[in-house]
């Protein structure tokens, strides 16, 4: 994923609001004793717009939505602590600059995790797994990657996705943009070609019809939520998603966002 350019939004809710649909229990809670930015608070970090993982929504109490921020609510809830989300520059996030300047106590933003990236942060066990992907114009001449010599090819800046296009698609003008939405901006407005990225945040784009993913790649990457090097709460979260596995919170809030019908 990416550089946001919005201005950084936070929003702190009481967790005991969160998710009740889910079916969190007060018996569920556990304390958690790992170092965190401000006292009884779990300060997430991630760079929005980039749904279906997040995005932003005035409707809701957060003021946020999206798989990670449901996922991040009921870890909070778990944890018996208050929710802060910021909207913060993947590059940041992604380099652990945003985490070792305690900006934020965990980054939570469809992060693949990589062999550079665990030389700077602590992941969880991997929460989604992912595929690569080739989104198109409908009508488009373009049926797979090796139709892109020529084309331009837009991709996000210090993503897996990015690193793809590099790779394999020969003889293309890679663009980079800070952020999905100027990506999806540039392919409507004709600028770029074709989108490179994550196949759940290209299946977005598809809703309208004007847009078709023409190929998947399947690279497997798993997203992790990360945390400072050494900060134990790396060991809370995986205990809340092994938790919220087994008694089928994670089922409930995946398939709300990615069961196919």
């Amino acid at each position: 994923m990416q550089m946001s350019r919005f201005t950084a939004l936070s929003v702190s809710v009481l967790t005991a609001l969160a998710l009740t649909s889910c079916g969190s229990s007060e018996s569920s809670k556990t304390s958690t004793g790992a170092d965190v930015v401000k006292k009884d608070t779990l300060t997430v970090c991630s760079d929005v717009p980039y749904p279906p993982f997040e995005d932003f929504d005035k409707s809701s109490d957060t003021g946020f939505k999206g798989f990670d921020i449901d996922i991040m609510s009921e870890i909070a809830n778990r944890l018996d602590l208050d929710l802060v989300i910021k909207d913060s520059s993947f590059d940041g996030l992604q380099s652990g600059a945003s985490l070792n300047s305690g900006q934020c106590d965990v980054a939570a933003s469809a992060m693949t995790i990589t062999d550079d990236r665990e030389a700077a942060l602590d992941f969880t066990d991997g929460y989604y797994d992912s595929k690569q992907s080739l989104l198109v114009p409908a009508g488009s001449d373009i049926a797979s990657i090796d139709d892109l010599d020529g084309k331009k090819v837009g991709v996000q800046k210090a993503t897996t996705g990015k690193t793809y296009a590099e790779e394999n698609a020969s003889g293309a003008d890679i663009i980079d943009f800070p952020s999905d939405a100027e990506m999806y901006a540039a392919i409507k407005a004709g600028q770029v070609d074709a989108l490179l990225q994550d196949l759940p945040v290209n299946l977005d784009h598809t809703k309208d019809g004007k847009y078709e993913v023409v190929e998947t790649y399947d690279t497997e990457e798993q997203y992790g939520f990360a945390v400072k090097t050494g900060n134990s709460l790396v060991d809370d979260l995986n205990g809340a998603l092994e938790d919220m596995r087994s008694d089928g919170t994670y089922d409930e809030i995946y398939n709300k966002y990615f069961q196919v019908n």
